[in-house]
């Protein structure tokens, strides 16, 4: 038992002898480690405030972004209304009734019939078309002997 005591005595003087000892380590370490720890908060505040002017900065581009597309939508919006109102047909008003007039007989062979007018005119636009297609097709294709010529 006496061994034991003295023992734990030894242990006990031993381990004052070290707290004594690490007692200025242990101020170091807590020191450093408050600094370090300081360091990083700081560095990250600053992150932090860059960052915020970042998101501020995007903010109003953004803003500015939105605006002008406001004002391009009300500017659409605009052309619209007035591309409506161009296309809006008005009311048909019905024609004023006309008093059909009546032709004495000898005065209707003098006035030609208004459909036999248009069947001419149809053939006449015919006539042309066919004309004109020809003398593209001279133009595009032309041939080392002159076309015969109606005459």
């Amino acid at each position: 038992m006496k061994w034991t005591r003295l023992w734990l005595r030894g242990c006990l003087a031993l381990r004052s002898k070290q707290r004594k000892q690490s007692n200025p380590d242990m101020k170091k370490f807590f020191v450093l480690s408050v600094i370090i720890s300081f360091a990083i908060f700081s560095s990250c505040q600053k992150q932090d405030s860059t960052a915020e002017q970042q998101l501020a900065q995007r903010k109003t581009e953004l803003d500015a972004r939105e605006k002008a597309l406001d004002e391009r939508e009300k500017a659409l919006a605009e052309r619209e209304k007035l591309v409506t109102r161009r296309r809006v047909a008005p009311v048909p008003r019905p024609a004023p009734a006309r008093a059909r007039r009546t032709i004495p007989p000898e005065l209707q062979g003098l006035m030609p019939d208004p459909s036999q007018m248009s069947t001419e005119r149809e053939q006449r636009m015919q006539e042309r078309l066919a004309e004109r297609q020809r003398k593209i097709e001279e133009v595009q294709n032309p041939s080392p002997s002159p076309s015969p010529t109606p005459e």
